[in-house]
């Protein structure tokens, strides 16, 4: 590049998106997608940045960038505009951007289910709500304000929050000597106006999706409930990309913190609005994910938990103050955060357990797996639980797919053979632009039924919906919508991780897959799957299928039973110590069971 090339490129320039009506600025030496994710603007890039996955498509309509090499040429400067990698254009002058509709796609799936939604918890919360009257205070009785709380409360309190003492003076007063308390054991954590509500937070805080659910603590009856995508997302679709980010420095460990923190706060109030609340009268928060969103929520480093041994900072469960994680609820409240089992297993697995306890408890031998970027398996037989993390990465939910995309509209969602041909169901029912993690899983196990995939995983033969697509050969499913031979490369190794880790947690007790009486399918995205393409392509057991129970978010059913209940806060504290991590990447026979499962060979139905 020239001198003048460069100066130009170290000054700030304005990005435009038609698409979303929106200009944001660009410092200098920025990508697209660097000044993208700066401005809260979404671009699809699973990989994070690195240039590595190809999804954060987007087009310069107008403007000039520094030349890349794509498909053999220079895009830079080119009248002829190329679809691009946002992570790899960097402006050298004011630009117009057009977005990849897989990146504007309304998404309608990171929402939690809602089957239950009427659902009323057993309440025994560890923050309680009561309305008291204090005498007013004379000459004679000039006892401090605190103290007729106190008194009026007729409980053992001995403290008070310093958020709360700075409203109290004022909140009596205002209230004629009247007031709402809100107390956590021998602590009053917050005051508000008389007939006031006690609500409470559940968080599952995942790596794709943040599921809220706002619940009244007095009743234990769900209020509202809302998911979103995790902002992290912009950081990698996978906690390891996400890890690396962190441990850049302080500064980079902040950006994932607060995107955490944001999606929380902005669930938080979202909730509130849509029930006439406000996010001061949460008095009480539980959160659970797992050890990498755990870590990165609270602070804590990760560089450790990043290579072997994988130790955790922390695991046992913590309480800590809502203020000190800056969350924009009542200041006083405490935050929950369900304990972690080891490794990459953590919180949310623990509350899936905890969930699903009635399911398996009975079980000789049970299988409780939470599908998805980082899968997590227990195995109980016969009363012990053996736990493990298998780094399946994102390909399963449309990530590190050539036209993946999350379950939004216009998202193929369902592939079948009908007369020899591919045919495919899109959310929504839009044009497609788009293949999601069930539509992923169906049409691999489209391609096998139909003999265009081998069992080594080769994409091959003679078939009317083959082609060759930027030289590599693909299935097309739709105009502009494919799954190529790099596809079914993502999906073998993802579905690899996860069936080794189900196979070595079995060998370790001498058992088999026939051994496994109930396979409790956990997790929104194992809501969607279909079982029979899952053990088509080898990522399932071929068990009956009547020994498969699909729950949806059972870590979100998990978390709301911590927030309203004392009592399972510590069954899940002894659920996690219960459990027996196991690091399956130690094992001398981890390799070849791997490499094992590679392919799609069927194993034997029983």
């Amino acid at each position: 590049m020239t001198a003048h090339k460069e100066s130009v490129a170290a000054e700030a320039c304005t990005l435009r998106f038609p698409q979303l009506d929106r200009e944001i600025s660009s410092r200098g030496g920025e990508t697209v997608y660097q000044a993208a994710r700066n401005a809260g603007v979404r671009i699809i890039g699973a990989c994070g940045g690195r240039g590595s996955c190809g999804t954060c498509q987007v087009l310069i309509v107008e403007g000039r960038t520094e030349p890349i090499k794509t498909s053999g040429s220079s895009a830079g400067g080119s009248s002829k505009p190329h679809w691009l990698r946002a992570c790899q254009v960097k402006p050298l002058s004011d630009c117009v951007v057009e977005i990849a509709a897989r990146s504007l796609a309304p998404i309608v799936r990171a929402e939690p289910e809602r089957d239950d939604s009427d659902e009323t918890l057993t309440p025994d919360s560890a923050v309680i709500g009561r309305d008291i009257a204090v005498p007013e205070p004379t000459l004679a009785d000039n006892a401090a304000d605190f103290e007729r709380v106190v008194r009026a409360l007729g409980e053992p309190a001995t403290t008070i929050d310093l958020a709360a003492a700075r409203q109290l003076p004022v909140a009596l007063r205002d209230g004629g000597w009247s007031l709402r308390a809100y107390f956590r054991g021998g602590e009053v954590i917050g005051v508000a106006p008389t007939g006031g509500r006690t609500l409470g937070l559940a968080i599952d805080l995942g790596t794709t999706n943040v599921a809220g659910f706002l619940i009244d603590l007095e009743s234990g009856r769900r209020l509202a409930n809302l998911g979103i995508e995790n902002p992290q997302m912009a950081w990698g679709a996978d906690v390891i990309s996400r890890m690396n980010h962190a441990i850049q420095g302080a500064a980079s460990a902040a950006e994932l913190r607060r995107a955490a923190v944001t999606a929380i706060n902005a669930l938080a109030h979202d909730l509130c609005v849509a029930v006439g609340a406000q996010p001061s009268e949460i008095v009480d928060v539980a959160i659970c994910g797992n050890t990498a969103m755990h870590h990165l929520l609270l602070g804590l480093p990760v560089r450790q938990l990043g290579r072997a041994p994988f130790v955790a900072a922390l695991r046992e469960t913590s309480d800590l103050k809502a203020r000190d994680l800056d969350l924009t609820v009542c200041p006083g409240s405490y935050v929950h955060v369900a304990p972690n089992i080891g490794g990459f297993v953590g919180g949310d697995h623990v509350t899936a357990l905890l969930a699903t306890w009635k399911l398996w408890r009975e079980a000789t031998t049970a299988l409780i797996m939470d599908i998805g970027t980082n899968t997590e398996i227990s195995l109980v037989h016969r009363g012990e639980i053996a736990s493990a993390s298998c780094p399946s990465g994102p390909a399963l939910e449309g990530g590190n797919i050539s036209c993946g995309m999350r379950a939004a509209l216009g998202a193929i969602e369902r592939v079948a053979v009908v007369d020899g041909r591919l045919r495919s169901a899109v959310i929504g029912r839009r044009r497609p632009v788009g293949l999601c993690g069930s539509g992923v899983i169906d049409t691999l196990a489209a391609l096998r039924r139909a003999g265009i995939v081998d069992d080594r995983g080769r994409m091959g033969g003679a078939h009317p919906d083959v082609d060759v697509v930027h030289d590599i050969p693909a299935a097309v499913l739709a105009p502009g919508v494919s799954f190529t031979q790099h596809d079914v490369r993502a999906v073998q190794l993802a579905k690899a991780a996860i069936r080794t880790g189900l196979e070595l947690l079995l060998r370790e007790r001498g058992l088999d897959e026939g051994d496994i009486e109930l396979a409790v399918i956990a997790g929104a995205f194992g809501a969607y799957i279909d079982i029979d393409s899952a053990v088509i392509i080898g990522l399932l057991p071929n068990l009956p299928r009547e020994r498969f129970r699909q729950v949806g978010n059972a870590a979100g059913a998990g978390i709301r039973r911590l927030l309203v209940s004392r009592p399972a806060r510590q069954s899940a504290r002894e659920l996690a110590a219960r459990c027996r991590y196991v690091e399956l990447s130690m094992r001398s026979d981890f390799q070849k069971t791997f490499l094992h499962n590679i392919g799609f060979k069927q194993r034997r139905a029983l």
